[in-house]
């Protein structure tokens, strides 16, 4: 047997001459072992037979997930209820438990969010057993979800970040696939349609876009037409304030300590600042958000080449700028760059393994903030305010270090050489393919 060419294992030959894919050489079976003991762990919190510090975080599940479970199998959306919040094909996710109905509804979505590990776990092993490609990204991966905590088996993101991660693995050889699971992830949770920032230039990007245009289009008003409420989420993600772990929210946990007059309260699902320049300060993240996308469209317009590894590198850096700049940083926003970040690393020639790595970190220090030492946060006392601080800080210098390369690398280093084509012909004929 000859050595692959990506050095993730050996090759088998074909009766007709060709060969098969790399087969993964022990060395990567240590990753599946982790994954087994970490997510034996995650079971055993989620499912309650261990207790995890901090508050409970299964009551989203087996509460509000439940709630909505019932209300959504008599036809109609939430209409009453202001935390529904999601695009509707939401309604899929917290309906899917009744696909294994002879387990109670939260033990069922928590082995549906473990089959979607699995699934993430499994396409990052062999897309990083393919030539270019490394096993970095399934590192990334186990540790990542590791280091959320139960956190990631109680919210449905975990389901969303597979159809991410599907949709960037498959981008390379099918655009439309690429654009029909970003269609559908964007109606389950919106941030999927920034997948198809880094798309190439030509075809690649008016089959992937089109068909991530028709999808979303169709599912919309199939869901619509199916059940009244589809759309409104629009008007209940309006009325959001600032989230108490978001960066913006980092001025009043300092604020509280010379006398600020607000409060924090429970409000549209999530633990916000209420009182006064709360308003002032979601606007200018709102705000912040918005400069931020522009930065994005400059970047495409500028961008000169496109390396097989710039469509997830794109992607991470835009919904990094989307979460460090939002209102709310909830802890399981967290899951959506780890899947992108393992995605990015699974090319060789990425150049995020920095960022990645700095999101991990504060994937970690969100396990912290949330759900252990949450109350400290809540009081906005010196621990708490340290967490917070050091955590989007990570995210900060995650955001500015992707944004940074992913510019040199498109646009400054072509310029450099004196405008490289987009890519060579053979490179865009396999994105086109």
């Amino acid at each position: 047997m000859a050595g692959s060419a990506s050095g993730g294992g050996a090759r088998l030959p074909l009766a007709g001459g060709g060969t098969r894919l790399p087969l993964p050489r022990g060395g990567t079976r240590l990753p599946v072992a982790v994954w087994l003991l970490t997510r034996t762990a995650l079971l055993l919190f989620v499912l309650r037979v261990v207790t995890f510090p901090g508050p409970d975080v299964t009551t989203d599940v087996s509460v509000i997930y439940q709630g909505w479970y019932e209300v959504l199998q008599t036809g109609t959306y939430p209409l009453d209820d202001v935390t529904w919040q999601y695009p509707p094909a939401a309604a899929l996710a917290i309906l899917s438990p009744a696909l294994l109905p002879f387990l109670g509804y939260a033990a069922a979505f928590s082995f549906l969010a473990l089959l979607c590990d699995a699934l993430v776990l499994g396409l990052l092993r062999y897309a990083g057993g393919r030539p270019g490609k490394s096993q970095r990204g399934t590192w990334v991966w186990v540790t990542g979800v590791t280091l959320l905590g139960p956190t990631a088996y109680a919210r449905y993101d975990l389901m969303v970040t597979a159809v991410a991660v599907a949709a960037l693995l498959a981008g390379a050889r099918h655009p439309r696939t690429l654009g029909a699971l970003a269609g559908f992830g964007a109606l389950l949770k919106v941030w999927p349609l920034l997948l198809l920032a880094g798309t190439p230039r030509g075809r690649a990007t008016r089959r992937s876009w089109a068909t991530a245009a028709g999808t979303t289009a169709g599912l919309t008003l199939l869901l619509n037409a199916s059940m009244p409420g589809a759309l409104a989420f629009l008007t209940f993600q309006r009325d959001r304030g600032t989230e108490i772990e978001s960066l913006g929210a980092l001025v009043f946990h300092v604020a509280r300590h010379f006398g600020w007059q607000g409060e924090v309260l429970l409000n549209y699902g999530s633990v916000e600042f209420l009182g006064p320049y709360v308003p002032l300060v979601s606007t200018l993240a709102l705000a912040l958000t918005a400069l931020a996308m522009g930065w994005l469209a400059v970047w495409r317009l500028r961008a000169k080449r496109f390396a097989p590894s710039t469509p997830c590198d794109a992607a991470f850096a835009a919904v990094l700028l989307f979460t460090t700049t939002s209102r709310v940083i909830s802890p399981q926003y967290m899951i959506w760059l780890v899947g992108l970040a393992a995605a990015c690393l699974a090319f060789r020639g990425s150049r995020m393994a920095l960022p990645a790595w700095l999101a991990v970190a504060a994937t970690g220090v969100t396990m912290l903030e949330f759900p252990v030492w949450f109350a400290h946060v809540v009081a906005s006392d010196p621990l708490g305010v340290l967490l917070l601080a050091v955590r989007n800080g990570l995210l900060v210098a995650a955001t500015l270090t992707a944004c940074g390369r992913l510019w040199r690398q498109t646009v400054t280093e072509p310029r450099r050489r004196g405008l490289l084509p987009a890519r060579p012909a053979r490179d865009n004929a396999l994105l086109s393919s």
